[in-house]
């Protein structure tokens, strides 16, 4: 019987573990998300946009949430390095490095 992904069970638990492509991965945090009622933005083509600048944003009153989405191999770049220490250091801003095998922390964030 498989789960839905509002279960905090993980919906890459098909695919043989965390092996998810990071496109994948980025897919489910957003329709995770848009079912627990957050807007969601993540630009498509960063080519002219600040270097590092983390991978998707999320908003629900009085809540905003950066998070740098990665594969389980993925390295975090300096600039992405830079811009998560800023964010970090912006009161009432939470600011996250995800990866698939955080899934069910990501639950209990996208919960509150």
């Amino acid at each position: 019987m498989s789960r839905s992904r509002r279960d905090t069970g993980s919906p890459f638990s098909d695919s043989g573990g965390y092996h998810v492509p990071e496109r994948d991965f980025l897919q489910a945090v957003r329709d995770y998300a848009r079912l627990m009622g957050w807007a969601d933005y993540h630009t498509w083509h960063s080519l002219h946009s600040p270097s590092g600048f983390p991978d998707l944003v999320l908003v629900r009153p009085p809540r905003v949430i950066f998070a740098e989405l990665k594969s389980e191999k993925g390295q975090v770049s300096s600039s992405q390095e830079v811009w998560l220490k800023l964010l970090q250091n912006c009161p009432g801003v939470e600011c996250y490095l995800w990866r698939p095998s955080d899934w069910e922390q990501i639950v209990r964030i996208l919960k509150r």
